[in-house]
């Protein structure tokens, strides 16, 4: 009697220890993924800095640099805390959502959310002609016809870019961008 006490002690022990290491886990993913996020919001404001727009690109000089996201927002509070008092060259900058490629109106930089990779054809033709640096984070976004990847390698978030897609949409990218960035064909990978 002693014994089976004992076993089922120790085998409601192990699924206390098991519950709570899968806990561990959810909460350090999310945490990483959290983190993540918070280093690109910071790449995203950074291109601001590193990308030269066409003046048509502002309909005035008191125009804000816009930064937006199309689908879900992984980003939480993270990117409009970023660039929250900002400015570049004279001008504010605002984070603004949109869950369809119609609703977009003026904006520079475009994160496009793995939510839209379904529809990431449609978006790239419905922007194609407009000076909109396009970025994401999904495997095929440069493939088909993104400008700025995010990837992950070894626990670090870096940058590959298709300086191809950029210059047919007007834009020019600094070379101090494209120093610490992975350059990418058109259409490659």
């Amino acid at each position: 009697m002693a014994l089976l006490t004992a076993r089922r002690r120790r085998s409601r022990w192990q699924l206390a220890l098991g519950a709570a290491l899968s806990l561990l886990a959810c909460v350090f993913g999310a945490q990483a993924k959290v983190a993540d996020y918070q280093v690109k919001a910071v790449f995203l404001f950074n291109f601001t800095q590193f990308v030269d727009w066409p003046p048509q690109s502002f309909a005035s000089a008191a125009d804000p640099v816009v930064i937006g996201i199309l689908g879900d927002d992984p980003f939480g509070p993270y990117l409009d805390e970023t660039v929250h008092g900002e400015k570049i060259a004279q001008r504010t900058l605002v984070v603004r959502r949109w869950h369809r490629v119609e609703e977009i109106d003026a904006c520079h930089v475009l994160f496009v959310s793995r939510s839209e990779a379904g529809h990431l054809d449609e978006i790239v033709a419905a922007l194609r002609g407009r000076s909109i640096l396009t970025v994401g984070d999904d495997t095929a976004f440069l493939k088909r016809g993104g400008m700025v990847r995010f990837v992950n390698e070894s626990d670090r978030v870096k940058v590959r870019i298709n300086v191809d897609a950029a210059r047919a949409s007007g834009l020019t990218i600094s070379s101090k961008l494209l120093r610490v960035a992975e350059i990418v064909e058109a259409g490659g990978e």
